[in-house]
C-alpha cells in the first residue's frame, strides 16, 4: 500500500500537471488540442505515470476478483469499476501514441500483488478497503489538475474523471458500511 500512495504522490509531485494538450486529446478533442503548445516529451512522461496507475488499479482489481474473497454483487461491481479503469487505461496510450511516445508497459500480476501485499487479504472487507485507499488517492489526483487548466471546458474532463473515481470510491466505502464523510469539501485537499 505504501508503494501505491508513493506512486501516485510521486505522479502529482515529481511528474507535475497534465498539459492541457494532454487533456484535450484524452477528451478526444484533437484538433484543439493541436493548437495548443505543449512539449510532447513531457507530456507523455505525465502520462505514461498516469498509466502505470491504472496498470495497477486494473491489477488490484483483478487480484481482488481472483481471490475468491468477493461475493457475487460484490464482484460484480469490482468488474465494472476495473472496466472503467481499463478504458481509461486505453485513452492514456492512445493518447501517448498519438503524441508520439510508446506507452508504458503493464507488470506482470505477481507484481503488483506483491506491491499491493495482496497476500494480507483475509477477507472481502480487506479486498474493499484496498480498493478503497486507491480510488480515494485516483479522486483527488484527478483533482489536482483542475486549477492548471485556462479553458473552463480542460477543467471538466478533470473533473469528470475525477467525478468517475470518487463514485468509486462511494459505492466501495458504502459497501464496506462505513460513513459517508461528514464534512464538505472533503476530496481534493
Amino acid at each position: 500500500m505504501q508503494a501505491t500512495l508513493a506512486s501516485r504522490r510521486s505522479f502529482i509531485g515529481t511528474s507535475g500537471m497534465l498539459s492541457a494538450a494532454a487533456v484535450v486529446l484524452l477528451a478526444g478533442r484533437d484538433s484543439l488540442a493541436q493548437g495548443m503548445s505543449a512539449d510532447p516529451a513531457k507530456d507523455i512522461s505525465i502520462l505514461n505515470a498516469a498509466l502505470t496507475l491504472e496498470h495497477e488499479a486494473i491489477n488490484a482489481y483483478q487480484l481482488g476478483a481472483a481471490s475468491g474473497l468477493l461475493q457475487k454483487p460484490v464482484m460484480e461491481v469490482a468488474v465494472q469499476f476495473q472496466g472503467h479503469h481499463k478504458a481509461h487505461r486505453d485513452a492514456l496510450a492512445a493518447t501517448i501514441q498519438k503524441l508520439g511516445g510508446r506507452p508504458v508497459e503493464e507488470m506482470k500480476l505477481q507484481d503488483y500483488a506483491q506491491a499491493l501485499n495482496a497476500s494480507q487479504l483475509r477477507n472481502q472487507g480487506d479486498v474493499l478497503a484496498l480498493a478503497v485507499r486507491l480510488e480515494l488517492v485516483a479522486a483527488n489526483t484527478y483533482l489536482s489538475v483542475i486549477p492548471a487548466f485556462g479553458q473552463r471546458e480542460l477543467g471538466q474532463v478533470a473533473g469528470r474523471l475525477a467525478a468517475d473515481e470518487t463514485m468509486h470510491y462511494t459505492v466501495l466505502l458504502n459497501t464496506l458500511g462505513r460513513p459517508l464523510p461528514t464534512s464538505a469539501l472533503s476530496f481534493g485537499a
